[in-house]
């Protein structure tokens, strides 16, 4: 090899590192295992971004990504006896889909999957209403002002509640950004543990993290399903020691009262709520058919004791 050949390979190599060298190394999408971060062009501000399906989306990695614009990079990719809790909390039965996003990453109140069929979710993209099609109307998007983490602890070491407790209060504000005040309690009942999130929207700042990503993010990374950077791995501590959870199930009620009616049951509901009607239907008739079986042997005895009393005089 020549000698000027070296030397250009010897520059190249040294430019390139001081490249790297330039770069802020802190540069990273903290928030996102795919979010990819730049910090050269002259900017001291670390710039991220993440694709969702064939567009790029600015982010601000240093909090939870919203979640509406998270379900639609997933929904894109894919194709590709305990404590009651309040009989007005909504699950989300329906599953992952394709949402429509507000420029800022709010779920829009009307949500349609790239279908005919339409319905309300409120600012957790759960819905809340019936379905119905394109002409349905969702005059606001309704906030979710409370949200209970429900979770099965899978640690049987003895660890007093209030270890517990500030554990799960330490890892949600370091981890997920989220203020000590939207913590509201921390309820036990056997192994099972609730963690109750609060937030209206006049106590919400701008820079505030919103509770609906905050129980987003938990769960995934419960369901061993993250969605940080592999650098920040999930490790609940307490007492100084790893804890484990499993088996989320996030509940989420909502400013105003949902409004979906009994008529839009799912057919496995019906189908339940069809057995105990006939159950209860077959009950009666055999309680019928007994006591007029016992009435008829009833009068066939006094008719019987009648005839004998009459012989015998």
């Amino acid at each position: 090899m020549q000698l000027s050949t070296v030397l250009r390979l010897g520059v190249t190599v040294t430019l390139l590192a001081l490249v790297v060298q330039a770069q802020n190394p802190a540069c990273k999408c903290r928030t996102h295992y795919q979010g990819k971060c730049d910090s050269s062009g002259g900017s001291p501000d670390c710039q991220c971004t993440i694709s969702i399906g064939s567009n790029t989306q600015s982010v601000n990695c240093t909090k939870p990504i919203p979640k509406c614009w998270l379900m639609k990079k997933e929904s894109l990719g894919t194709k590709g006896g305990r404590r009651q809790k309040p009989k007005t909390a909504l699950i989300d039965n329906d599953g992952l889909y394709d949402p429509d996003c507000e420029i800022n990453g709010v779920f829009k109140a009307r949500q349609c999957n790239n279908t005919e069929t339409c319905w309300c979710v409120n600012s957790a993209g759960v819905r809340r209403t019936d379905k119905g099609d394109k002409n349905w109307k969702c005059p606001e998007l309704v906030r979710t002002n409370w949200i209970i983490i429900e979770m099965k602890r899978n640690n049987t070491d003895s660890v007093s509640e209030d270890a517990i407790k500030q554990g799960i209060k330490n890892l949600f504000m370091n981890r997920y950004g989220l203020a000590e005040k939207y913590i509201s309690d921390i309820e036990f009942d056997g192994d099972y543990i609730d963690i109750n999130l609060k937030q209206n929207g006049s106590q919400k700042s701008p820079d505030d993290v919103d509770i609906t990503d905050v129980g987003y993010y938990f769960e995934k990374d419960v369901k061993g399903d993250p969605i940080f950077n592999s650098d920040e791995k999930f490790d609940m501590q307490v007492n100084g020691k790893s804890f484990a959870v499993k088996e989320p199930l996030i509940y989420y009620l909502d400013e105003k009262p949902h409004e979906i009616s009994m008529k839009h049951l799912t057919p496995g509901i019906i189908a339940v709520i069809v057995v105990v009607v006939l159950a209860i239907v077959a009950g009666i008739a055999v309680l019928i058919f007994t006591r007029r079986k016992r009435g008829k042997y009833e009068k066939a005895e006094m008719k019987e004791l009648n005839e004998m009393q009459t012989q015998s005089i």
